[in-house]
């Protein structure tokens, strides 16, 4: 899937540039410049989630699902830079034009025609990524698809100035860096809520409470188990890591142990994922549970 945005990014990058160039347009080119870094990110998508999907080593026990979590930290930040920076060139334009010392120029049809392929192609690049990223369970497909949709709104936002310039003239043209400006602060919206969860994870932050209660509900569905507690939570990539102490019947075999921590196992996967990390501690309870 990446492959196929990579390809659609190539195309539209080389075609937003000769627009850009042949329709006099800075706004083009500035919309050219945001393709630009959805081709980047799709390479460091490409070369990071190939790296999170191998399987554990020597030195890495516990898998390489973080090399995700980083990519994704990396689309965000790149999708930040590129809103802060819109939305700056937006900005001193528009103040620019007005204090008369921007001159706008008119830019050409070409111009017009690549902003609304660029909408068409980066939307439908959009709902297809994000369901395969859905899918996969894949936080760094799904960051790469909100890049695609932050290009598909920056593309119209260039499209409306483009529009309002050749349709109402110069007086216009303020349009293109009024709309770019707004929907940058969009995008950097879209930046924060990539960057944070994906800091958060890097930083070892624990699953939300919501998740660890239905942990221990899952657990304590077993009648057997008693005062579950001491319970670590994080993610790696894609995949739930849960650690947990629990007490049972300290009369229990060996056996019945093991089958019972098993079904806990069972019931935490179908719920978390197949591939969720577990690791329980039995404790025999206190002679004053008994």
């Amino acid at each position: 899937m990446t492959l196929l945005g990579s390809a659609g990014n190539l195309a539209l990058l080389a075609f937003k540039f000769l627009a850009a160039v042949l329709g006099h347009s800075t706004a083009m080119l500035a919309d050219a410049i945001h393709s630009l870094s959805d081709f980047i990110t799709d390479i460091i998508v490409l070369v990071f989630v190939g790296i999170s999907s191998k399987p554990k080593d020597d030195t890495h026990d516990f898998g390489h699902g973080k090399y995700e979590t980083l990519a994704t930290a990396i689309i965000g930040c790149a999708l930040m830079c590129v809103g802060v920076g819109l939305f700056v060139d937006g900005v001193s334009k528009v103040y620019g034009f007005y204090a008369g010392t921007v001159v706008l120029e008119k830019p050409g049809m070409i111009a017009l025609v690549a902003a609304l392929v660029s909408i068409a192609v980066k939307e439908l690049l959009f709902h297809v990524t994000r369901r395969v990223g859905l899918s996969q369970q894949s936080p760094a497909v799904v960051a790469n698809a909100w890049h695609h949709r932050s290009d598909a709104l920056s593309s119209v936002a260039t499209a409306i100035g483009i529009g309002g310039a050749i349709a109402f003239g110069a007086s216009w043209r303020v349009l293109d860096p009024m709309a770019a400006a707004i929907v940058s602060l969009l995008i950097m919206r879209v930046a924060w809520t990539i960057t944070v969860p994906a800091l958060q994870e890097l930083l070892e932050n624990s699953l939300p409470e919501e998740q660890k209660r239905r942990i221990l509900d899952i657990v304590t569905e077993n009648g057997k188990v008693s005062n579950p507690h001491n319970l670590y939570t994080r993610k790696i990539g894609s995949t739930t890591a849960i650690e947990l102490h629990i007490r049972v019947d300290g009369r229990m075999s060996v056996d019945e142990a093991h089958a019972l921590t098993t079904g806990i196992e069972r019931r935490l996967r179908a719920e978390f994922g197949q591939n969720t990390h577990i690791m329980l501690h039995i404790e025999p309870l206190k002679e004053e549970m008994w």
